[in-house]
């Protein structure tokens, strides 16, 4: 990285600083140097149309430290930093020069703005948790903020990836975020490629390994195997695929490296879920977040209109749908009944495997949005091989996913053990983070308060492992047909198998009485239950080859 680029990122980590004077500070160098550029561009007439600071290398430059300020003066969780940005701004446009605007309406193209807790009225936990953030990272991305619907799930979040990514560890900083490109181009989710491409060059990646994936070092290349059938039919997983990692000679993976690649990849296989199944928009200071473009009469951009975040809130117009009146209490009546007839009877074991093998095959069958086939950009589909490689239904082929007992290879008793040994304190967060998902609940349901939700939230989890064909001895799955409706499923499983086919009318067709931070909350549910299903089957095929 050249010297000019260590001293720039020096100036905007101050901005992340409790201390207000070293803020201050850091704001004062950004100030005179914004000021330098735009001298350098020399004077404008007061007939000439505003330019774009484009053109040449400091005018590029400049582009670039602009929408960065753009972004801070919306994100920073400090409010002098948010000021100064939004006043330094304002100062380059009278000079004439044109400045960013944002493009869409806030962090999701799901979510009203004005619902995503804003940055500057929140209480005095989820604010330090957005500073201690912001400091780490120098940015509040979209994703955090929507998390923050739930503070207590961010801060496990945000503790474990930061230690995935920039704590000790046995993979290099690099490698970690070329890994993290590799895992969401296998989705084409270009929201975290562009993120993690960003950072890759910020900790000193090569550039030549974004040209594709054959660029990168022949031990990432070897990689490409593992990430394709775990996103995808991590069932197919076998030690074979393992012991041909760490065989590989002079480019072989050591136990702790594949164990910090496998948890990367599923980290980003399933944050890619999260980001489509939440709708999250390109960050302010990144492409397809800003524009310089004078804005429409209308003030609205046809993306936004297209993806109607123009309009009121759908929650306002429901009320005189007669087909959503009393959907709540309707999956609370059930639950009520479900709950007797646990205490009544008990189906055999027979029975209740039985429930489970009709579920699964019942999940195959469950069609996925619009199952057109999506064709990646070669922007994204060079970070992998096969890009025709997905989810298929696997049951119209003939094809069986086998069964995986829970009671045979669980991860309380084997895969947390198992990444604490050989990455340790990692299987202690993830282990905190999937507690904290599954538990978390506010006992309500829409406006019903003092609600027990512990059945619908082990609903949606293990109906997401069947759909892996992972299976709990002691759950009945007919429980599952009787809580989660047929949209609701179509939902589950476009964001679980394919996330980057989820539409905005797939998101508002389920639930249509409920709080977008209940929606937040399913979407948290199905992020984690996948990880931990892949990670199961990461896990046990690394265990077979070890014994």
């Amino acid at each position: 990285m050249e010297v000019q680029d260590q001293e720039s990122l020096g100036r905007w980590d101050g901005l992340g600083s409790r201390d207000i004077s070293s803020r201050t500070e850091a704001m004062d160098n950004i100030h005179q140097e914004v000021m330098r550029k735009v001298e350098a561009i020399g004077p404008i007439p007061a007939s000439a149309p505003s330019p774009l600071a484009s053109g040449s290398a400091p005018n590029i430059d400049l582009n670039d430290i602009l929408a960065h300020l753009l972004m801070l003066s919306k994100r920073c969780p400090f409010e002098d930093v948010r000021e100064r940005c939004a006043r330094l701004l304002q100062s380059v446009q009278d000079l004439g020069v044109r400045i960013p605007r944002p493009l869409g309406n806030g962090p999701s193209r799901f979510i009203p703005e004005k619902e995503i807790l804003q940055v500057s009225k929140v209480d005095a936990r989820t604010q330090a948790i957005i500073e201690d953030a912001f400091a780490a990272l120098g940015r509040l991305d979209n994703i955090s903020l929507v998390m923050g619907f739930h503070p207590q799930y961010l801060e496990s979040f945000l503790r474990t990836q930061h230690y995935l990514l920039q704590m000790d560890g046995p993979l290099s900083l690099h490698y970690r975020h070329y890994i993290g490109i590799m895992a969401a181009a296998r989705h084409q989710c270009s929201y975290l490629v562009n993120l993690h491409v960003n950072d890759f060059l910020q900790v000193g990646g090569d550039p030549k390994w974004l040209n594709g994936l054959d660029e990168a070092p022949q031990k990432l290349q070897q990689l490409g195997e593992l990430n394709k059938i775990l996103a995808h039919r991590p069932w197919l997983l076998t030690k074979e695929h393992i012991e041909r990692l760490l065989k590989a000679e002079e480019h072989s993976w050591s136990l702790a490296e594949l164990i910090h690649a496998v948890v990367l990849l599923t980290h980003y296989h399933s944050l890619a879920s999260f980001t489509f199944g939440c709708g999250i928009t390109p960050e302010i200071h990144c492409d397809g977040g800003h524009t310089f473009r004078p804005p429409s009469l209308s003030q609205y951009c046809v993306c936004d209109i297209a993806n109607g975040n123009g309009h009121a809130n759908h929650h306002d117009d429901l009320l005189g749908n007669q087909e959503v009146c009393g959907e709540v209490e309707v999956l609370m009546e059930r639950m009520k009944q479900l709950q007797e007839c646990r205490d009544d009877e008990e189906a055999s074991q027979e029975e209740m495997a039985t429930r489970f093998e009709r579920e699964k095959t019942e999940s195959m069958l469950v069609v996925t949005a619009e199952d057109e086939e999506c064709v990646p950009s070669r922007d994204i589909s060079r970070h992998f091989e096969d890009p025709s490689y997905g989810y298929k239904d696997f049951s119209r082929r003939g094809e069986h996913v086998p069964t995986f007992r829970v009671q045979d290879y669980s991860w309380e008793d084997h895969g947390f053990s198992l990444v604490n040994r050989l990455y340790p304190d990692v299987g202690q967060m993830l282990d905190e983070k999937f507690q904290m998902a599954y538990n978390l609940t506010y006992n309500t349901m829409a406006t019903h308060k003092d609600v027990d939700t512990s059945m619908l939230r082990r609903a949606i989890w293990n109906y997401i492992h069947c759909m892996f064909g992972i299976r709990y001895d002691d759950y009945d799955y007919g429980e599952i047909n009787q809580l989660l409706d047929r949209s609701f499923k179509i939902y589950i499983k476009t964001m679980v198998c394919s996330p980057e086919k989820t539409t905005k009318r797939m998101y508002e067709s389920f639930w249509r009485q409920f709080q977008h931070s209940e929606k937040v909350h399913v979407n948290l549910l199905l992020m984690e239950a996948r990880m931990q299903a892949e990670l199961l089957y990461a896990l046990r095929a690394i265990t077979r080859y070890m014994t």
